[in-house]
């Protein structure tokens, strides 16, 4: 998968490269300023794109605006923006676009830590292992808060089918029914959290 990376920071693009590249991923550019950022997402076209809301040259919106400019060409593009504050007009601007594949996070949420630590850390608790590829479908699509009925429409199954799935799902998860606890909810923080 092409990423690339826009972060004025040099320690924090450097991580973010290196982690990223040890699970295989392709970071095809990482820049460091608004004014390089635009070129590198249209001549590389990754598949997803992880941007500092503010960088140079003004240390204003540079990065949410190329972010903007690149989604206009192409159209769909996942986002991830960084920042170190919650900028609600930021996040707002970005997330009105039509196309949705839009993330936000502080940059004090991102630590870079050793490959084999995270491999270890991901090897234990990968609690979706258990489920099948459908399954797994079935709560990707619970995940971005879809109903049974629009999960069945865009699998192409049935109502019936997906209720199945979706007991499967919790069952699997050892989520037993519960008055106090919504299951559904916790089984899409588990996929979340994967």
């Amino acid at each position: 998968m092409r990423v690339v990376i826009a972060e004025d920071h040099a320690l924090l693009r450097d991580g973010l490269t290196r982690l990223l590249q040890a699970f295989d991923f392709d970071v095809v550019a990482a820049v460091d300023n608004g004014p390089a950022l635009l070129p590198a997402l249209t001549v590389h076209k990754p598949h997803v794109a992880i941007i500092d809301v503010r960088l140079p040259p003004t240390f204003t919106d540079e990065g949410l605006q190329a972010a903007i400019a690149a989604r206009t060409q192409m159209p769909g593009l996942p986002i991830l923006m960084l920042s170190q504050h919650v900028e609600p007009l930021y996040a707002r601007e970005l997330l009105s676009t039509p196309y949705g594949g839009v993330g936000y996070l502080l940059k004090d949420r991102v630590s870079a830590m050793d490959p084999e630590v995270i491999s270890q850390l991901l090897a234990r608790r990968e609690p979706l292992a258990v489920l099948t590829a459908r399954e797994r479908e079935v709560l990707g699509e619970m995940a971005e808060g879809r109903s049974n009925a629009a999960i069945a429409a865009k699998l192409r199954i049935t109502e019936k089918a997906v209720s199945k799935h979706i007991n499967n799902i919790l069952t699997k998860l050892d989520m037993p029914p519960s008055d106090d606890d919504n299951r559904r909810v916790l089984a899409v923080l588990a996929y979340l959290n994967r």
